[in-house]
């Protein structure tokens, strides 16, 4: 097709519009390196004889849960935007499906006046499926070494659909529970508590991995390649952060007024600075705990514990409020650490960053910033969707939580005993030990290196 140019739209695809294509470009740039640190982190944490299964197994989860979302995730989320529009779920299906009218249409042919800022909204697309396929990285990191991988891709793909319409009630400005006062400006609740959710059912279903609590005659001992690996992992995540922190924005005139997904009055610098804060003070706290309790380990828990105490509320923090909470969460996240390892509870990493740290970072908020304007959506003046009408309260806070976790429940709930009752879901107790890497693809080790075990 000839590009006819009396038909082209210059207002869709104006410098300006350009620059904010580029930012939200970014943020997918920042959610890939997301992905490479955790992959990283699980490179330097997994015994090694399970490593190369650990890691195919977490990428085609993470390329299921893009997939799904290009198909159906997407159209779900964007549904809250139809709706104050006095449109329907059908519609926004109907224009962002795979196959939809706006995913497959140039902005330059479209008039504003049908879509205005397409390219923003095509561009977020794939922005937010990099995310749904994060969830169900996050969400293998709780079962891996022990889950069949057929269970784990139809995990996969329920986690997708289920994260998506939950996504569009908790992260926004203008859904069911966002439009009354939930604040979440990173999606704390949809990326993190809805897989830490899931692992509450599947983890206790699965059971520990040989040797992580007691020797099993095949593995004395639980051993990781390089806790080196992983800091370098943890790092990663943090320098593709602040680019993600910058997709999290929506930018009106005049010239370019940041307002926050949730439509609180913020700033680029404050979003940064609060960003920074979160993880510096609680790697001081992980540092004070680590060398109070001789385990490495809150070395690297400390900092994500911090940043994920503070993602919610990077937006409407004042600095000095947001180093405050962020030194207080590597405790709360000591305490739930703590809790699993005496009751035998193998999972350390989903509980005590996301169920201890993210709930606590939301609860904080719902405190420290109760009755802060937020919700709506700029340039609606009047009605149930007028532009900051809410306010941030801890009531709304709690229900959001609450929320976020038995959607994550329920599904593994649902799923896993189909799964439990058909194609099963456990790996057997000797084939773990003996290493999944020669049991999947005849790969054998020489040895493992460095002993990681949380009972140090």
């Amino acid at each position: 097709m000839s590009l006819d140019l009396a038909t082209v739209h210059a207002d869709q695809i104006s410098l300006n519009s350009l620059v904010q294509n580029l930012v939200y470009a970014s943020g997918t740039v920042g959610a890939i390196m997301v992905v490479v640190g955790l992959l990283m982190i699980d490179a330097g944490t997994t015994r090694s004889k399970n490593l190369l299964t650990s890691t195919i197994e977490k990428l085609m989860g993470f390329f299921i849960g893009f997939t799904v979302y290009f198909v159906i995730g997407f159209a779900l989320w964007a549904a809250q935007y139809y709706i104050i529009e006095d449109a329907t779920l059908g519609d926004s299906i109907a224009d962002w499906w795979l196959g939809g009218g706006m995913v497959n249409a140039r902005a330059h042919e479209i008039s504003p006046d049908i879509f205005p800022g397409l390219n923003n909204f095509q561009i977020f697309v794939f922005f937010l499926a990099c995310f749904a396929g994060i969830i169900n990285v996050l969400l293998h990191f709780a079962v891996a070494e022990r889950i069949k991988a057929a269970a784990y891709f139809i995990l996969c793909i329920a986690a997708t659909l289920v994260s998506s319409a939950l996504s569009w009630a908790t992260w926004g400005s203008v859904g069911p529970l966002t439009n009354p006062g939930f604040h979440d400006f990173f999606g704390v609740g949809f990326v993190y508590l809805f897989p830490a959710g899931m692992a509450l059912v599947l983890v206790p279903r699965l059971g520990a991995r040989p040797g992580m609590f007691t020797p099993h005659p095949l593995v004395q001992s639980y051993n990781a390649p390089s806790i080196g690996l992983a800091a370098t992992g943890l790092v990663t995540i943090f320098a593709g952060l602040p680019m993600v922190i910058l997709s999290c924005l929506f930018f009106f005139d005049p010239e370019a007024l940041a307002v926050s997904v949730t439509m609180a009055n913020t700033s680029v610098g404050i979003a940064f600075n609060n960003y920074g804060l979160a993880w510096a003070g609680g790697g001081i706290s992980g540092l004070l705990i680590a060398y109070k309790t001789r385990n490495y380990a809150y070395t690297l828990l400390g900092p994500l514990a911090g940043y994920v105490a503070g993602a919610s509320g990077f937006d409407v923090y004042l600095p000095w409020q947001m180093f405050i909470v962020s030194l207080g969460a590597p405790f709360v996240a000591w305490a739930v650490y703590e809790f699993t390892l005496k009751r035998g509870i193998d999972e350390h990493k989903l509980f005590p960053l996301f169920l201890g740290a993210g709930s606590y970072g939301l609860i904080m908020l719902g405190l420290f910033k109760a009755g802060t304007p937020r919700g709506g959506y700029l340039g609606i003046e009047e009605g149930a969707y007028a532009f900051q009408h809410g306010e941030i309260g801890i009531v709304m806070q709690l229900v959001g939580i609450i929320a976020c976790i038995a959607a994550g429940a329920v599904t593994a709930l649902v799923v896993g005993t189909i799964l439990e009752k058909t194609i099963g879901l456990r790996v057997p107790e000797e084939d773990q030990a003996a290493g999944l890497d020669k049991l999947n693809w005849g790969i054998e080790h020489d040895g493992e290196s460095v002993v990681l075990s949380p009972a140090e």
